[in-house]
């Protein structure tokens, strides 16, 4: 019995859509084990999305806006969601699994002395939580035995939250965080910007592998027409064709569009435990025995140079 604390990642006072599934979670977990739903948001322009976060059905909001959390330092992050979850009695603390959590959720589970379960894909009904392992090949059901728990939930297993009528209470969060006390310090941050959707937002994305040979020009104009997000697996990555920001897969973004182009990938393992969760995967490909058609809803053979322009020709046709 206890109550569930969840993060809510926002963007200009707008909650991130990934940040829905931890809501789901959330709800779900509470239902089974009792206690109430509470969300933070912290940082500039946690004001505004509280009012959007008071529509997923929590019992409180907590507000934590402060100059000392202008700028993201994971040191001054956990120290507030740690007195947060002392405060609300929280049995479980969590979030959707992002680059932000990855790096803060470890530290709050340290300060609270709790054990943590990452990557998270739901729980069973003795309050296990259960997680992949071996690309996804495997599920564990995993005990936490601290009284507190700490959690990242995989954002394509969880249907995201609804959003309903306001309600429940809002609730500003005394801020103690002494940024002179920290070990690191904020010194800049360099925002890759881009007209394109972040990764785990969008709805379309076009992917591209080692078949492309670092030509990703095709797979980003096929973007752009479907205003989708471009990706690329770890092999298109790791030879500096696109920065690593766009990967997809057990060591990158875990993703679950509504339509998802694979093309010019063989379909390894470790990309598969990424993108396998799309509702629809188109696959285009030389070798007809790329693992990648086995989990593709339409695949084509083919030279992605010569089938993806004509893709593009057709769709502007059908476009107008």
């Amino acid at each position: 019995m206890g109550n569930v604390l969840i993060l809510a990642e926002h963007k200009d006072g707008t909650i991130k859509k990934v940040c829905r599934a931890a809501f789901t979670f959330a709800k779900q977990y509470a239902a089974k084990q009792g206690g109430q739903v509470h969300i933070l948001v912290m940082g500039p322009g946690a004001g505004k999305a509280a009012e959007e976060a008071m529509c997923y059905g929590a019992a409180k909001v907590h507000v934590a806006e402060h100059p000392a959390l202008q700028s993201y330092l994971a040191e001054s992050y956990a120290i507030v969601v740690a007195e947060v979850a002392k405060a609300i009695g929280a049995s479980v603390v969590g979030a959707t699994s992002s680059s932000m959590t990855k790096d803060m959720l470890p530290r709050v589970a340290a300060k609270l002395g709790a054990g943590m379960c990452s990557d998270i894909v739901g729980t069973d009904d003795q309050g296990h939580f259960l997680r992949p392992v071996w690309a996804g090949n495997a599920i564990v059901a995993a005990e936490i035995t601290s009284p507190i728990k700490v959690v990242s939930v995989r954002a394509t297993e969880f249907a995201p939250a609804e959003k309903g009528a306001a309600g429940g209470e809002k609730s500003a969060v005394a801020v103690n965080v002494d940024l002179a006390k920290l070990r690191k310090r904020f010194v800049k941050f360099e925002e890759i910007k881009s007209s394109r959707p972040e990764l785990t937002e969008a709805s379309v994305i076009v992917s591209g592998g080692r078949g492309t040979k670092g030509d990703f020009k095709v797979i980003e104009q096929l973007a752009d027409l479907l205003h989708g997000a471009v990706g690329a697996t770890r092999a298109a990555v790791d030879a500096g064709w696109v920065p690593n920001d766009l990967q997809v897969g057990q060591t990158g973004k875990v993703v679950a569009p509504d339509l998802y182009f694979a093309l010019g990938m063989s379909g390894a393992i470790q990309h598969l435990a990424g993108m396998k969760g799309s509702k629809v995967i188109v696959a285009v490909n030389k070798d007809e025995e790329a693992p990648i058609f086995g989990v593709a809803d339409y695949g084509l053979v083919g030279d992605l140079f010569k089938a993806v322009p004509e893709m593009i020709e057709e769709i502007k046709k059908a476009k107008g």
